[in-house]
């Protein structure tokens, strides 16, 4: 009877070590999602805009920076058609982050629209309807 008290415990004893519960990760991959489009009727407006995708940390450090291919604003696609363009932050960096688009419209001129995103944001989407 001892001998299978003793068998008994060691068995259990080894179900507990070999039982592992899984571990998650610490930090969490980041992504963030740039949305494109626009809800205005620009046919006609044939001038040449280039876009481009930004994520900077707050003091400075380019993280991703892209260029969409230059295209005339009445080919900026409307809201069923959007360009959606995802990223992972590179590294995993653990920043709190600039995002957005920045744009130049040739003989017109630049703008941008920026926002930011928490450096607790796992996901993050840059929605950017343009006017």
């Amino acid at each position: 009877m001892k001998l299978f008290s003793t068998l008994t415990i060691l068995a259990f004893l080894f179900a507990l070590s070999s039982c592992k519960k899984p571990t998650l990760p610490s930090n969490p991959e980041r992504t963030i999602r740039y949305v494109l489009y626009t809800d205005k009727d620009f046919s006609g407006d044939n001038h040449i805009i280039t876009f481009s995708v930004i994520m900077k940390t707050l003091q400075g450090k380019t993280l991703f920076d892209s260029s969409l291919a230059p295209m005339k604003v009445e080919d900026i696609p409307d809201s069923l058609n959007r360009f959606i363009i995802e990223k992972k932050v590179p590294n995993n960096d653990t920043a709190t982050l600039v995002v957005g688009f920045l744009y130049s419209i040739q003989d017109v001129g630049n703008s941008w629209y920026l926002d930011s995103c928490a450096s607790t944001e796992t996901f993050k989407t840059v929605n950017y309807p343009f006017q």
